[in-house]
């Protein structure tokens, strides 16, 4: 048998990435080689360990499953991105698979299915729950190739949107900065336009934006 394929898990509930992983341990040719708890983490393991996939959840802290999608995909080309998560509005499949994914699984799917899942975005083909695949096609067929429409949205970079989804869990500035590898000069211009942007005027307003958008999960 060919060497074992290297895996490696970005999620932020310990209690499901230990779960992956152990499911994982029983398959004689796959190979969990590090784990992540969010998004920043999970760019900077696939730098290391240069994994043949990576799991991804798409709500993590410090940067969004979609954003550590784009950017693996963008500096890692090689290594396959399968998306785990909850998620199933459109909005969320389509900017997944534009990032850069290869896979999404949801995560109420069977064991079988999710090894199927697996193997099948490392043999180099795409994957969709069967569960949504209905919809996506049907989204496609009807021209929705974007079902978004708050416009606001629509305006924010993708930049932009890491910094509002760093807002929205509370980080200061000079945090946010060091997160991104940016000025907090540059965070205080991110975070002026955004508000210009979404006409909010406060943390608070911006919070809540970032929650009914799904960036951050309400405490």
């Amino acid at each position: 048998m060919i060497g074992k394929k290297r895996i490696v898990i970005a999620e932020d509930h310990t209690l499901l990435r230990e779960g992956l992983a152990a499911m994982l341990a029983d398959e004689a040719d796959l190979e969990v080689v590090a784990e992540a708890a969010n998004g920043l983490e999970a760019v900077r393991c696939v730098e290391k360990h240069e994994p043949d996939l990576i799991l991804l959840d798409l709500a993590m802290p410090k940067m969004n499953g979609i954003s550590a999608i784009k950017d693996i995909h963008k500096r890692f080309g090689q290594v396959k991105i399968l998306a785990v998560t909850i998620q199933t509005d459109d909005e969320y499949i389509l900017a997944s698979f534009e990032s850069g994914a290869n896979g999404y699984c949801l995560k109420q799917s069977g064991r079988e299915e999710f090894l199927n899942a697996i193997r099948k975005v490392l043999d180099g083909k795409r994957y969709i729950s069967p569960e949504i695949s209905d919809q996506v096609l049907d989204g496609f067929l009807a021209g929705k190739k974007r079902l978004k429409t708050d416009t606001r949205w629509e305006s924010l970079t993708q930049r932009e949107k890491e910094v509002l989804k760093l807002i929205g869990e509370g980080y200061k500035n000079a945090e946010i900065a060091d997160f991104l590898c940016i000025s907090p000069k540059t965070v205080d211009k991110h975070r002026s336009n955004i508000m210009k942007k979404l006409d909010l005027h406060n943390a608070a307003a911006l919070t809540a934006y970032a929650i009914d958008k799904g960036l951050v999960v309400a405490g």
